[in-house]
């Protein structure tokens, strides 16, 4: 486009007409991402992608994807050499229900040829067996002779064995395990496994619409103050034989956490909470007779969250991350459990230990030390307790440890510099770069720039939360604000580290504020503020929330008629507070799959934050939706999967139910036969409704044409 100074050519000179022009030429050269660009991939050249390391074959190469080909990278020449072996070493799959082993030699293996379905098909550490489940037995075969064993043969609909009853794999075990709950001993002697009992755990129906007259799909699903499955922990020996079950007693209304193995596979060590959830002891299990011996007793005021691990160093102690002085640190324990040392301190979190080098007493650890928004790498001596921070500036890191903790890969960023990656050895020491996902055609693009910023509580407490400002902002106009949050325990999302996406390009370039915010139990405060929510779960989140909100009201680039939040399952829950709850502060809402209702929802998690309801009934009424339905007046738009077997659909039509009584108006979308969130094609038309959501109410724009295609 032509400049026009306003002012005649001829009074200027052709250099200083240059010399005007260039500056305000640079401005303009600047380009908006194109619709094609923000939603149907086209690429724009403002990043590109980081290599594809994906681990480490040894202490010294690391593995990398080129072209679809694996190749092994010497750390210190940089050399690269075609990788043959499977990366992540031999490996067991499932295909067409049946199990699969791939050998160092690249070559696949039928192992079994089953009608039944087998499940989680896991390599003995000798590679030898594969155990696995079928029909709620465990099994093992043997991999050179195909031959199988089975270890137990009460499996039923409601008796599970190596498989883990829905609120183990939920709450306890963990989504990654996808229901296993077996455990190889270190020298692939014996089996550990969780035998679960359903029988008292009420049935609760999930309706399906399909066929002539729908089915129903009934899950065994413990509600708070339900009965939970009972469990019994036992061993079996690889060969076969009779299980040694430790020595609890099953119908104790108890829990038991993920099992560790010693290094000399002599004992076997179970987590153990009563329901209540404020002791968590540690338990040694002889697997010749089941003798259970106490090495650890932890209480709280409020509740434990589990260990993930439980780290041995050789024979001098093991490791715990506990979190009971009100921030998660690491702790030196003898074997017999008594403690050694406390190797870290202070009021910041330990997030993960990645390494332990016993040869020369060093443990690797990620931690949210210098910012409670950012992540970096330490080392601490076991020896002197001397703590070394290994990765450098205002960065958040995401660290992939070689085995030995000799070197590290890093990809570091913050709020306004794209990600890179370094190679580091274990004194810090950059050995080389490897990859800025900063494009070249970065400084052709008006990128929008999203700035970290403090808020303050009503009882003076401060948290973060990230704000990104529209692109071509004019002088008094004001914009809508667009809330982005989950709001969960320790489940943040405000970090100081690079965010950018194609979608809020489009956004802050519609003229859209686009806001995450993180309240008091989100992580940042450490336990310490997690323990503010016990027993009131929801309540000081969304004020947090409201706090934050009326901050953003405050500004005057705030349309104040037009504050929406957006959030899913916890973040749904949110955001229905929001618009009840907090009505006089937000307007707009999209809750997805949301819990109304704590009564509604699962045991174990619950019960965590809330007591049972018969311990805490005022708790579970004041953090229900459904109490402040009269004080809403906006306009919400609730999703959920009819299919849900996390949050079920029972939580939106509670809430449903109490707004028709009341008159009020609403959007409500079903999504058939999904469960908790959706993928192709229903997300596509879930994410379509959301963006029309945003026109129609925040900008008050015409609806894109291109999103019906």
């Amino acid at each position: 486009m032509r400049i026009v100074l306003g002012l005649k050519p001829t009074c200027l000179t052709g250099a200083a007409l240059l010399w005007l022009a260039v500056p305000q030429l640079k401005a303009q050269e600047k380009q908006d991402i194109t619709f094609e660009q923000a939603f149907n991939g086209k690429t724009t050249g403002i990043t590109v992608p980081l290599p594809a390391v994906r681990g480490w074959a040894d202490a010294d190469h690391y593995i990398e994807i080129r072209d679809k080909q694996a190749y092994s990278i010497d750390v210190r020449t940089g050399n690269a050499t075609i990788y043959t072996a499977p990366v992540g070493g031999p490996h067991v799959d499932i295909h067409n229900k049946d199990i699969f082993y791939t050998g160092n030699d690249g070559k696949e293996i039928q192992l079994t040829s089953t009608p039944e379905e087998e499940k989680n098909p896991t390599l003995s550490p000798d590679g030898k067996y594969v155990a696995f489940t079928r029909n709620n037995d465990l099994y093992s075969i043997e991999i050179t002779t195909k031959k199988e064993i089975r270890y137990t043969h009460d499996g039923t609909d409601v008796i599970y064995n190596g498989w883990a009853s829905w609120v183990y794999y939920e709450e306890i075990l963990g989504r990654p395990t996808h229901y296993r709950a077996f455990w190889w001993s270190p020298d692939s002697k014996n089996i550990a496994y969780m035998h679960f009992d359903d029988t008292k755990v009420p049935v609760f129906p999930i309706y399906s619409e399909k066929g002539q007259h729908g089915y129903l799909e009934n899950t065994r699903y413990p509600k708070a103050g339900d009965p939970n499955p009972a469990v019994k922990l036992g061993v079996v020996p690889v060969e076969g034989g009779n299980t040694v079950w430790a020595d609890f007693n099953e119908n104790d209304d108890q829990y038991f956490g993920t099992p560790f193995w010693t290094a000399d596979s002599k004992n076997l060590w179970i987590q153990w909470m009563p329901r209540s959830q404020d002791n968590l002891k540690i338990y040694s299990i002889n697997p010749q007779s089941g003798a259970k011996k106490e090495v650890y007793d932890e209480k709280q005021k409020t509740w434990i969250n589990w260990f993930v691990d439980v780290p041995f160093i050789g024979t001098q102690g093991f490791l715990l991350q506990s979190d009971k002085t009100g921030w998660s640190q690491l702790y030196l324990h003898n074997m017999d459990g008594s403690l050694k040392k406390q190797l870290t301190n202070g009021n910041w979190t330990v997030k993960e230990v990645l390494e332990i080098d016993q040869k020369n007493q060093v443990i690797y650890f990620t931690a949210r030390k210098e910012a409670s928004t950012r992540f970096d790498l330490y080392k601490v001596s076991l020896k002197t307790g001397a703590l070394t921070r290994l990765t450098a500036g205002n960065y958040n890191n995401i660290i992939s440890m070689a085995p030995g903790g000799k070197y590290f890969i890093t990809t570091y960023s913050n709020l306004s510099t794209p990600s890179k990656m370094a190679l580091v050895d274990n004194n810090g020491k950059v050995i080389r770069e490897l990859g800025d996902s900063k494009g070249a055609d970065f400084d052709k693009y008006n990128v929008a720039k999203t700035e970290l910023k403090y808020y303050k509580t009503r009882d003076g407490l401060e948290l973060p939360m990230t704000i990104t400002m529209p692109l071509h902002m004019q002088p008094g106009k004001k914009y809508p604000i667009l809330i982005s949050i989950y709001g969960g325990p320790n489940a943040g999302t405000v970090y100081d580290t690079w965010k950018y996406t194609p979608v809020q390009q489009w956004w802050a370039q519609e003229g859209v504020i686009q806001v995450a915010i993180d309240n008091r139990a989100s992580g940042h405060l450490g336990k310490t503020g997690m323990n503010y929510i016990h027993r009131n779960l929801g309540i000081h989140e969304i004020e947090d929330y409201m706090d934050a909100t009326l901050w953003l009201r405050s500004q005057p680039w705030t349309d104040t008629g037009k504050v929406c939040m957006t959030g899913g399952s916890f973040g749904g829950y949110m955001t229905c507070m929001a618009l009840t709850y907090g009505a006089d502060v937000f307007n707009y809402g999209m809750a997805n799959f949301a819990v109304t209702d704590w009564h509604l929802y699962d045991s174990h998690y619950t019960e965590r934050y809330m007591d049972t309801p018969a311990e805490n009934p005022e708790g579970y009424k004041i953090t229900a939706v459904m109490p402040y339905v009269n004080k809403y007046r906006g306009l919400i738009r609730i999703t959920h999967g009819t299919m849900d077997d996390n949050v079920h659909m029972q939580n939106c039509i509670q809430l449903i139910d109490a707004m028709e009584n009341q008159n009020k108006h609403f959007e409500f979308m079903l999504y058939p036969g999904e469960r908790h969130g959706w993928g192709a094609p229903k997300n596509v038309h879930s994410n379509s409704e959301s963006y029309r959501f945003i026109y129609n109410n925040l900008l008050n724009k015409p609806f894109p044409a291109g999103f019906n295609k």
